[in-house]
């Protein structure tokens, strides 16, 4: 950097530098203080899966929209990584781009039953919940993710407690999830997510 530091103070007319990082804590205030700031933020969803179909309409692929939809919320906000996952998912599909197919190969099978999971609680029904808990580590899911994606259910429960209203189609069955969150108390959720944000920090402690 300090090498650099020159350069970048007195640059020749027909050099321009983009310097691109994603902890720009890192790069000495030295250089931080000549260059011209520029934050990227994480793309939407829509924009995302938007895209996804324009490269499947392009290329002749057949595809499923809640099999798009799940490959962009797995993006987390990068095309990069999406467009990874979509060539992935194409291999896996055999060509084709299937919800089926995109669940079992991003190993989310067993998140589709954490609302269920959620039932059982609001019912009192432990025997039922050990029993499906059973049939979700048959899967040998990813118990990390599943932990920050129930997280992520509560959190979204909180929201349509607040305000009815809101949603997302990205989360899936939009009734589905008013009706769960009818069936808690706005002190049960808090508690229940709290329990799961601190099981996350737990968790590689447990048997």
């Amino acid at each position: 950097f300090n090498a650099l530091l020159k350069t970048l103070e007195e640059p020749p007319p027909h050099v321009k530098f983009l310097l691109a990082t994603t902890d720009h804590q890192k790069v000495p205030v030295t250089v931080l203080s000549r260059c011209l700031q520029l934050n990227l933020k994480r793309l939407p969803l829509e924009q995302i899966r938007g895209q996804f179909e324009h490269i499947l309409r392009a290329e002749g692929i057949e595809w499923e929209a809640p099999a798009l939809a799940l490959l962009a919320r797995a993006a987390d906000g990068s095309m990069r990584d999406g467009l990874s996952l979509l060539d992935q998912a194409i291999s896996f599909g055999g060509g084709r781009v299937r919800e089926a197919d995109v669940k079992s190969m991003l190993g989310i099978l067993a998140q589709d039953r954490l609302p269920q999971v959620l039932r059982h609680v609001a019912e009192g029904d432990t025997a039922g919940l050990l029993e499906l808990v059973a049939a979700m580590a048959e899967e040998s899911p990813d118990f990390t993710a599943l932990l920050k994606e129930l997280v992520a259910l509560l959190h979204r429960l909180a929201l349509l407690q607040a305000v009815p209203e809101a949603g997302d189609e990205s989360w899936g069955d939009l009734e589905g999830l008013r009706a769960l969150a009818g069936r808690f108390h706005p002190e049960e959720v808090q508690l229940f997510y709290e329990i799961a944000l601190r099981g996350q920090r737990d968790l590689p402690l447990a048997p």
